[in-house]
């Protein structure tokens, strides 16, 4: 089943494309996951299809739920930022604005010191919380040192994740087939 994109009731979300995949082998358990645009949800073969439409209304809502929680606001963002600042970098690297962009493809995120504001990319939204923080950390170390030179990895190190997070980046930005940009951050991150 993949219903065209439709407004929800209250007309202001396109509905997402969405695959039933039904199993034999499945008797009770509903799950449902995002692929890409689309959200599949696996449902037993022996349901109706009265019941297969309910429990897809039912797991798109659970989904989006979930959605919800992972992706903070800008605000959200901000104060996460803070928290971090006050853990790994003794609060010296307090940001005046932390906010979600949509215009950076080929970076994880960037800093301007000159009005202490970082931004991030869309892109991290839906990645695991430690991957996001790393990304705030690196670019809360732009605060101290602008360039990507042995003190400023100094500070970044000081998350205990950041090796982790780094992987997981490259892992990511090669397997979207993207080049890290050529500044020297190498992860992708500015």
């Amino acid at each position: 089943m993949s219903p065209p994109p439709t407004s929800d009731p209250a007309g202001s979300r396109a509905r997402p494309d969405v695959e039933v995949r039904r199993s034999t082998r499945r008797r009770r358990t509903v799950s449902a996951y995002r692929d890409g645009d689309r959200i599949v949800v696996l449902v037993p073969d022996t349901l109706s299809p009265s019941e297969e439409a309910e429990w897809v209304e039912t797991m798109l809502a659970r989904l989006e739920r979930a959605e919800r929680r992972r992706l903070p606001s800008d605000e959200e963002l901000r104060t996460r930022a803070v928290s971090l600042n006050d853990r790994y970098l003794g609060g010296m690297a307090v940001p005046d604005t932390v906010r979600w962009v949509e215009n950076q493809s080929s970076r994880w995120g960037s800093c301007t010191p000159g009005d202490r504001s970082i931004r991030l990319s869309a892109r991290l939204q839906g990645m695991p919380a430690w991957v996001i923080d790393y990304v705030l950390v690196h670019e809360l170390a732009h605060l101290l040192e602008p360039g990507h030179d042995a003190r400023f990895w100094a500070w970044v190190d000081r998350y205990p994740q950041a090796e982790r997070a780094k992987g997981y980046l490259l892992g990511w930005s090669a397997a979207a087939r993207v080049e890290p940009p050529a500044d020297g951050s190498a992860d992708g991150v500015d």
